[in-house]
This record gives C-alpha cells, sequence and structure tokens, in this order.
C-alpha cells in the first residue's frame, strides 16, 4: 500500500510540474524539477511492470523512431504525409523570401513529432503528448526551434489558443492539420452538424488562426492541393476528387469566415462580401475587410452597393448571358450610357494598379465614385429596351462593372447600415 501510495504520489508531482513547464516552456528550473523526478518515475514503473524499461530516463528520438514500427500503422503513414506537406509548405515560404524558412529543419520535427507517441510517459499521460516529445528532443539535442515545434504541434487548441512559436512549428501543425481533415473527406467523414468526431473543425480552425496570426502567406487551394496529392502519392493513396478539394476549400472558409466574425469583429454582410470576392489569400482578405470597414460609411458607398445589389438582380433575372458579349459603344442611344461606359473604364484602369500595391481603401473610394454615374444611368435609362442588341448591350455594360469592380468585395452582399 505504501509503495502504491508513494507511486501516485510521484504521478502527481510529476503532472504538477509537467504543467508549469507547459506554462512556462523556457523556465530552466521548471524543466530541472521535471527531469529529476522523471527518473524516480521510471524507477517506480520498473518495479511494477514486466515490459522492458529503457535504460535511459529519456529516450532518444532516434531510437523511439524505430519504436513507431509497433506502432499501429496510421502513425507511420501519417509521419510520412506531415512530412511532405510540411516540406511543401516551408518551400513556399523559403521561395517567398520568409526569414527562419528551413526546409531541412521542418523536415527533421515533422520526422520527430509522434515519436513521444512510443514513450511510457504518453503513455502514461496522452493528454501530453507533443509537449513530451518537444521536452526529449531538447534534452537530447535537437535544436531550439526543432525542439519547439514539436511541442507545440497541436497548437493551437481553440481560438484562444496561441500559435506555435516559430516558422517550423507553423509549418508542422498546419501539415498535421491538413493532412487531417483532407483524409477524413476522402474517406468521407465530414462533420454534420453537432457530430465532429475527429475535431476536423478545430483542425480547420487552427489553420484559420496559424495564418492570420503569423501574417503567413499561404494559397489555401494550393495547400488543400498539395495535401491531397501527398495522400495520393503515400499510403494510404487515397485520391481527393475536385468536388471534394472543393468541398474541403470551403470548410475551412467556413472556419476563417467565423474568426473574421468572432475575433476580428467584422460584420456578417462584410464578410460575405469580400469571400464572394475571393478569399484564397486570408491576409489579403484580411486587408479588403480592413478597407471595407473604413470605406462603408461614407457618403458614396452604401448607395453605390444597393446599385450593385440592383445590377445583380437584373442579371439574374435575364435570361440573356451577358457575360458572354462585348460591350458596343456605337450600340449607345443616350449620353448615361456613354458617360458610364467612359467613367467605368477610367476607374477600372486605376482600382487595378490600387489593387496590385494592396491600397484597397483606395481602390474602394474610386469605385465609390461612380455613384453618379450609376445613379444617372438607371434615371436616365431603360435597360430592358425592345430592342434586343440595345439591351444586350446595355446587359453587357452592367456586367461588365460587376466584373471588374467586385474583386475586393461584392458590394450586393452589403446590407443597409443602421
Amino acid at each position: 500500500m505504501k509503495s502504491e501510495t508513494s507511486r501516485f504520489g510521484l504521478r502527481r508531482q510529476f503532472f504538477f510540474n509537467f504543467v508549469s513547464a507547459l506554462r512556462r516552456p523556457h523556465d530552466d528550473t521548471i524543466r530541472a524539477k521535471l527531469f529529476l523526478v522523471i527518473p524516480k518515475i521510471t524507477h517506480a514503473n520498473r518495479r511494477r511492470s514486466k515490459e522492458t524499461v529503457p535504460a535511459r530516463c529519456i529516450p532518444r528520438p532516434n531510437s523511439t523512431i524505430g519504436k513507431l514500427q509497433w506502432l499501429a500503422v496510421q502513425h507511420r503513414d501519417k509521419v510520412e504525409r506531415v512530412r511532405a506537406v510540411a516540406r511543401w509548405l516551408m518551400e513556399q515560404w523559403f521561395n517567398l523570401g520568409l526569414m527562419h524558412a528551413h526546409v531541412a529543419d521542418a523536415d527533421r520535427a515533422a520526422e520527430l513529432a509522434k515519436c513521444d507517441l512510443a514513450t511510457e510517459m504518453v503513455r502514461e499521460f496522452p493528454e501530453l503528448q507533443g509537449i513530451v516529445g518537444g521536452l526529449y528532443a531538447r534534452a537530447q539535442g535537437e535544436a531550439d526551434d526543432v525542439a519547439d515545434a514539436i511541442y507545440d504541434q497541436y497548437r493551437p487548441a481553440g481560438l484562444d489558443d496561441a500559435a506555435p512559436r516559430n516558422l517550423i512549428g507553423c509549418a508542422v501543425a498546419m501539415a498535421d492539420k491538413l493532412d487531417s481533415i483532407v483524409g477524413c473527406f476522402a474517406v468521407g467523414v465530414v462533420p454534420t452538424g453537432s457530430s465532429d468526431p475527429y475535431a476536423l473543425r478545430r483542425a480547420a480552425l487552427g489553420v484559420v488562426k496559424i495564418i492570420l496570426d503569423k501574417k503567413l502567406p499561404v494559397s489555401l487551394s494550393a495547400a488543400v492541393g498539395a495535401a491531397a496529392k501527398v495522400l495520393h502519392g503515400n499510403p494510404p493513396k487515397k485520391g481527393v476528387t475536385p468536388k471534394q478539394e472543393a468541398q474541403i476549400l470551403e470548410f475551412i472558409m467556413d472556419r476563417a469566415r467565423f474568426v473574421f466574425r468572432e475575433r476580428a469583429g467584422f460584420g456578417y454582410d462584410e464578410v460575405s462580401a469580400v469571400f464572394r470576392a475571393g478569399a484564397d489569400d486570408l491576409l489579403d482578405a484580411e486587408k479588403r475587410l480592413t478597407a471595407l470597414r473604413s470605406i462603408r460609411k461614407s457618403k458614396n458607398f452604401e448607395p453605390l452597393a444597393v446599385s450593385f445589389k440592383r445590377i445583380r438582380k437584373i442579371l439574374e433575372k435575364s435570361n440573356l448571358k451577358a457575360d458572354g458579349h462585348a460591350v458596343q459603344p456605337d450600340l449607345f442611344e443616350s449620353d448615361a450610357e456613354k458617360d458610364l461606359f467612359a467613367a467605368g473604364r477610367a476607374a477600372a484602369a486605376k482600382v487595378q494598379l490600387e489593387k496590385r500595391a494592396g491600397h484597397y481603401e483606395q481602390a474602394l473610394e474610386r469605385i465609390a465614385g461612380l455613384r453618379k454615374s450609376v445613379d444617372r444611368f438607371f434615371d436616365e435609362v431603360m435597360v430592358m429596351a425592345e430592342n434586343e442588341a440595345v439591351r444586350k448591350n446595355r446587359l453587357a455594360l452592367l456586367a461588365e462593372l460587376l466584373r471588374e469592380f467586385t474583386t475586393v468585395a461584392d458590394f450586393s452582399e452589403l446590407g443597409a447600415s443602421e
């Protein structure tokens, strides 16, 4: 009874030391206390267990890789997939010139990320997976960035949790989450309602938070495509259809909408307007959201938004495919048509320049400057004219306006401000 009490006392001591290490991972005093108590627990476990216990209290990562052979096959396969996706992400960032984009370190961290699943420590305390691996890796001489990446691989665990502390950790964490999402969707395991047994919503939220918190340039569609390609090329070699890729992308986008609304405080209609214009790059979408919120209170913007909503409704109700027709200025019958066409073409060129420079607020201001020409057009022109050629030409003009000026945000999604 005494030995049992002593053993459980050691477990409690270990647990509280580990919690302290989690809260202050760089505190050498806490870490020293942690590793002082590990040999005691190992000695107690050796007395009560018939299994072979390693001679050293801290297993070497390289030897632990061998232990993965007797783990479930999916762990070995997942490690290889995560390594491939992590390398792909880091290569993208390296090509973009990001500092600390070390492909080899990301590969090493991903290789060792699941090693602690083979240790007695994680078997005893499953909730500490990742944390144990990071501390073991540091104790065995792995680079600090690699050890931190292993430690942080499951972050963020929620909306208020911190992202991994370094770029290597971001690559490993995103690769792990993307692989889980893509793999589950590939076999038809899709969250429905309140059912999400594999925490895929949390994984998607983690991907979004890492991108936004760390300001990382990532094409979501390219990342999903890379993860799908890796899944097809590595066991279980499951293919992902284009429809499934689109479904995965929309699933992640939905989590991004949630983050922008709940954490950043953007309006529902603002998020809808920007995402309808495209949000493959979340950092770019965030910039456009900020610009939209800044400019939407101007005197011209809200009325113009109403006009764009009217344009969309006209085009949707028309049975004519106006997008397939080029605008023919010689078919204009009124000065209002000519004025809108000229103003639109002039503004479009300037808006494109502002967009390329990332000056979205200035781009939106130029679009808002079209209000006078748009209002005049609807006051003086009957869009659905009896002459078919004239009618198609006017629809083509409206379609061109909608196409050119909804690439920053789709104003037809905006509701009237209160």
